[in-house]
């Protein structure tokens, strides 16, 4: 359904996997990686956005590089220069509000690292105005997010159980910033699930039962928050 685009970075131009409903036309979605990066499993959620009625863009963060194996994939992580991805997802943002098909504010929706910097995303652009994390890894002392940014915004976290649920301190942190910020948020704990327990790409941690509700209530929380 959809194709690699470039885009404008600061400066710089990125990559990203653009997918576009058959209406033509939607709010947006910036769908961002886990830590294996831009393969196949995240280019198939873009398309389920884009069937939901989304415009969504998943940026290439790496830059082309993709890992197989958990070794490799934690050391592209902590490889990733997060001023570089700030970069990626501003310009993801900026790009994705100046299309003509977008209608309505832009969301970011990520998984693992990339729900991390989903939630991140809100403070790094105006045209984000919702999140989706999913079970975020929440290494926020890499990132610095200026949490004052999410005044009028909203967040929506999904946690795992094997990460510690809601109660997770990383999550609370975010909880509390967004709040004092001035933002609405809700976590929702999926009871008995493990990390990435929505990829289906990974049999031995999907959950079918809590995949479906988590994606029921990201799809009710982005029709509300971007029009």
């Amino acid at each position: 359904m959809g194709e690699m685009v470039s885009y404008p970075s600061n400066g710089g131009t990125s990559e990203g996997y653009l997918a576009v409903p058959s209406s033509g036309s939607g709010p947006a979605v910036i769908v961002i990686q886990e830590w294996w990066g831009l393969v196949t499993h995240i280019k198939e959620l873009a398309d389920r956005f884009a069937e939901a009625g989304f415009v969504a863009l998943a940026p290439d963060l790496y830059h082309g590089l993709q890992a197989s194996e958990p070794d490799e994939a934690g050391k592209l992580m902590m490889g990733l220069a997060m001023d570089q991805a700030a970069k990626d997802i501003a310009g993801a943002a900026a790009y994705l509000a100046g299309r003509p098909d977008v209608t309505g504010r832009v969301a970011a929706v990520g998984f693992c690292m990339g729900g991390s910097l989903a939630l991140w995303s809100a403070t790094l652009s105006e045209h984000v105005g919702a999140a989706v994390g999913f079970y975020p890894a929440v290494p926020w002392e890499r990132m610095s997010p200026q949490w004052d940014n999410y005044a009028g915004k909203a967040a929506m976290i999904h946690a795992s159980e094997e990460d510690g649920t809601c109660a997770a301190p990383g999550i609370q942190q975010a909880v509390r910033a967004i709040e004092t910020a001035g933002g609405e948020v809700v976590c929702y704990d999926y009871p008995g699930t493990h990390h990435a327990f929505f990829n289906d790409d990974r049999p031995e941690v999907y959950d079918r039962e809590a995949s479906a509700l988590a994606w029921a209530r990201t799809l009710e929380f982005l029709r509300s928050r971007l029009g």
